[in-house]
Formats: structure tokens, C-alpha cells, sequence
């Protein structure tokens, strides 16, 4: 049971489980960068005024797309 939960979501998007963990950090650390992007759009909306929606996209397309690319997308 415990096993299941580190395992069963990674093998459902093919990755292994430090696969998966590597990819999360990586997209957890872009999705900090892009927040304090729009944190200091914010303040002084004259900077970074496309740079959180860029890493929006960026993800999307990191996360949504080519993954999809890659296997069938089924939920």
C-alpha cells in the first residue's frame, strides 16, 4: 500500500519515481521563479510584464503538450 503511493502516479505518466521527483522539482522551481516574476510585476508593473505568462506557457507546453506528444493522454 504505502508502496503505491510513491510509485502508481509516476508509472501512470512513465516516469519512475526519481524520474517524477527530478521533474516535479524542476517545474516546482520554474513555478517559483515565474511567482516572484509576477511578485515583482506587482510591485512595479512596468517589469517582467510577460515573463510570468512565458512561464505559464512553458510549463503548459512542458507538462501538457509533449507529454501528450509522447502517450495517449487518458484520465
Amino acid at each position: 500500500m504505502l508502496q503505491k503511493l510513491f510509485t502508481d502516479h509516476p508509472a501512470d505518466v512513465g516516469e519512475s519515481y526519481f524520474q517524477h521527483f527530478g521533474e516535479s522539482v524542476r517545474f516546482s522551481a520554474t513555478m517559483f521563479v515565474g511567482s516572484l516574476a509576477c511578485l515583482v510585476h506587482a510591485i512595479i508593473p512596468a517589469l517582467c510584464v510577460r515573463t510570468g505568462s512565458g512561464i505559464i506557457r512553458k510549463l503548459h507546453d512542458r507538462m501538457v503538450v509533449n507529454r501528450t506528444k509522447q502517450r495517449p493522454f487518458a484520465e
